[in-house]
């Protein structure tokens, strides 16, 4: 704790906060950290339990996914308020261990939005790598009818899912696009030259057409 205080930035916290993190300490240099303690799950547990944000984050980076608990980690995710906290703990700690379905089924409907939020990534996760039993017309059926209306966290992840499955399911896409077109959901996101529109129908069109090369490659 004495040298993440050390690495703690002024001026990263200020702009952090901008996005709502409570953070000040650089991602890289915390990185590096982990890298040196390496995998070490005590101290992970330890390292939660300050409450600190950048302890939470390199809590998640030296621990070991497949140790953690159903229960244990569905604490942890109602206490994960920061957003880069939660995202980290969902991407790097839930999805590589064993209990991400469980606790998909767990988070999906809580009245919590962030907590839900999760449980839609973790929706998203199974529509592009494990469609296999996924309920994907259950899934736009809610999305056509929540979406809209939803608290920005849980928008962007439900958001994400539609985007994921009109990019996956062709046979869903055209529903998908529409759905993105009659909603109008982050249409006018502000969005840097170069980059992809997160607006699903951009989105979806954008990521297909790339797929679609000509055979050899570009």
């Amino acid at each position: 704790m004495a040298e993440l205080a050390e690495l703690e930035d002024p001026r990263v916290r200020a702009v952090n906060e901008k996005h709502g993190a409570d953070h000040g300490v650089n991602l890289t240099k915390l990185r590096a950290v982990a890298k040196r303690l390496k995998k070490q799950q005590d101290l992970a547990v330890e390292l939660w339990a300050t409450g600190d944000s950048s302890a939470r984050l390199l809590a998640i980076l030296v621990s070991r996914p497949k140790e953690f608990e159903r229960d244990q980690l569905d604490a942890m995710l109602r206490q994960a308020r920061a957003p880069k906290v939660h995202d980290w703990l969902v991407n790097y700690v839930v999805k590589k261990g064993p209990h991400a379905e469980e606790l998909r089924l767990t988070w999906f409907d809580d009245p919590d939005p962030v907590v839900a939020s999760a449980g839609w990534a973790l929706a998203t996760e199974r529509v592009a790598k494990k469609p296999e039993g996924l309920d994907v017309s259950g899934l736009l059926d809610l999305i056509e009818a929540q979406m809209k209306d939803a608290p920005d966290r849980l928008q962007w992840a439900m958001n994400e899912c539609l985007a994921q499955i009109g990019i996956e399911h062709a046979e869903h896409r055209a529903r998908a696009v529409g759905i993105g077109e009659r909603l109008e959901v982050l249409k006018d996101y502000p969005t840097p030259p170069g980059c992809t529109s997160p607006f699903a129908p951009v989105w979806i069109n954008e990521m297909v057409s790339r797929r679609q090369e000509p055979v050899g490659g570009a």
